[in-house]
């Protein structure tokens, strides 16, 4: 497909570099090479991402330049921060450009007149940076980052979960020549259903999926679909099922609540109900999980998690529900 006025001929599998920082560096390196040798030649991964960018560049250091597209991300806020990242980044990747250089969930949508944009324009303008695209998981943002102009693509969270908003963002994205990269298209880990969730998004032809892989099998499911693999009655009724399950009212698990002053692991807490229903339920009831779960306890209702929470959920309503959830499933009153 072609990435939007990037003019970037990519396959319709993008990966997503974000769960390579969970492997060791040989796990993290045959990965990234069996993705290159079956086709893939687009790679996302941020300066936030830990070792992640060093092991693509240790993945990619002898395969030609030229054959395969590198996407970062910065979240400076400061032209100083910005140059520190972009170098990092390019070291640590072991090259001289990237195809695509994103600001990575700031607080603002850099305009022309910002310095940090002039930043961002001055790399491109020396060759450190080919492309210039923007990450967010607020709609207002994403909106005004495309009627903009200036950036050319836009990466935000859209699965078949997603809702009318979302898809009306897609269509804009193609009316403005946008290339639109779809990120969490797993729904943040709470889709299992790998088929229908490529299904789904190739019915956009503007949309580039970057699945988050950490495993070979993971992979090889990905590998397996092409264009021929379409929604048909089955994968509908699957999709129309979670749908159905998890709603609106979910965690996304961005993490862009945290961190809690009471040390909670928002993330994960807020979606412990829906952890234990949709997964084997025994990993999760363990003494290091019932530890955290308790931890929700001390929750004072500060609602900064809520200030912060890009899709506006009722945080502090929702640890509740999970803890009274997770407890009932401990004790064995509620069975999965």
């Amino acid at each position: 497909m072609r990435l939007g006025k990037t003019n970037l001929e990519v396959n319709k599998n993008g990966f997503g570099a974000l769960p390579i920082q969970r492997c060791n560096m040989d796990e993290a390196v045959e990965i990234l090479k069996k993705a290159y040798d079956n086709g893939i030649n687009f790679y996302d991964t941020a300066h936030f991402y830990s070792d992640s960018e060093e092991k693509m560049g240790n993945a990619f250091e002898d395969i030609p330049r030229e054959n395969i597209y590198l996407a970062s991300k910065t979240g400076a806020e400061t032209p100083q921060d910005f140059w520190s990242d972009l170098k990092t980044s390019l070291k640590s990747l072991k090259t001289d450009y990237l195809d695509l250089y994103q600001f990575h969930n700031i607080s603002f949508v850099p305009k022309e007149d910002d310095e940090l944009f002039h930043a961002m324009l001055e790399a491109k303008e020396k060759g450190m940076i080919r492309h210039i695209g923007i990450t967010t998981h607020k709609i207002t943002f994403a909106h005004d980052s495309i009627e903009s102009g200036l950036y050319e693509t836009l990466q935000y969270p859209f699965s078949y979960l997603s809702g009318d908003e979302e898809i009306e963002l897609v269509k804009k994205c193609e009316k403005f020549d946008v290339g639109f990269i779809a990120m969490k298209a797993m729904g943040g880990g709470l889709i299992n259903n790998s088929k229908a969730s490529f299904a789904f998004l190739n019915q956009f032809d503007n949309v580039l999926p970057i699945w988050g892989i950490q495993k070979i099998s993971e992979l090889d499911e990905f590998l397996s679909y092409d264009e021929n693999t379409v929604l048909d009655d089955d994968l509908k009724s699957s999709i129309e099922s979670d749908k159905k399950e998890l709603g609106e009212n979910f965690c996304r698990g961005c993490g862009y609540c945290m961190p809690c002053p009471e040390e909670i692991n928002i993330s994960l807490c807020a979606r412990m109900s829906l952890w234990i229903r949709r997964f084997p339920a025994e990993p999760y009831l363990t003494e290091e999980y019932q530890e955290m779960m308790n931890q929700t306890l001390n929750c004072m209702e500060c609602y900064a998690c809520v200030d912060n929470c890009p899709y506006e959920l009722d945080i502090p309503e929702l640890l509740k529900e999970n803890y009274e959830d997770f407890q009932n499933v401990l004790s064995g009153k509620t069975k999965v």
